[in-house]
């Protein structure tokens, strides 16, 4: 294994390791910790067998093999942005519910003390 497959694959367990202990704190939610694990185990394979995205790239037709992973790279992150889009809209949704039966409850105790 040379240095650069070496180094790769440290990265990709070291980002698994701190991804574990992120969600292990509660500093990240299990269901985007799970997506960064795969992320980083997917970079500890690809580190420790460079040759897997040469194989995969002939088989999809792509003759320049870094070309496959950042086309796949780019999209796995257009995909996450989208997911994150999602959520965060939902959790704005929430809170405007909220705010309003929270005003609805402010003005019926008001309306009370009257």
């Amino acid at each position: 294994m040379d240095a650069l497959n070496f180094t790769t694959t440290v990265l990709g367990i070291g980002l698994a390791a701190v991804i574990l202990i992120l969600v292990r704190r509660d500093h990240l939610h299990l269901r985007q910790g799970l997506f960064w694990i795969v992320v980083a185990a997917l970079a500890a394979l690809l580190g420790s067998w460079p040759a897997l995205i040469d194989r995969l790239a002939v088989v999809a037709g792509i003759s320049y093999p870094p070309a496959l992973l950042l086309l796949v790279a780019v999209i796995v992150l257009l995909i996450k942005v989208l997911q994150s889009d999602i959520e965060i809209t939902r959790i704005e949704r929430q809170l405007r519910r909220l705010n309003q039966r929270l005003a609805l409850y402010e003005a019926e105790v008001e309306r009370e003390r009257r």
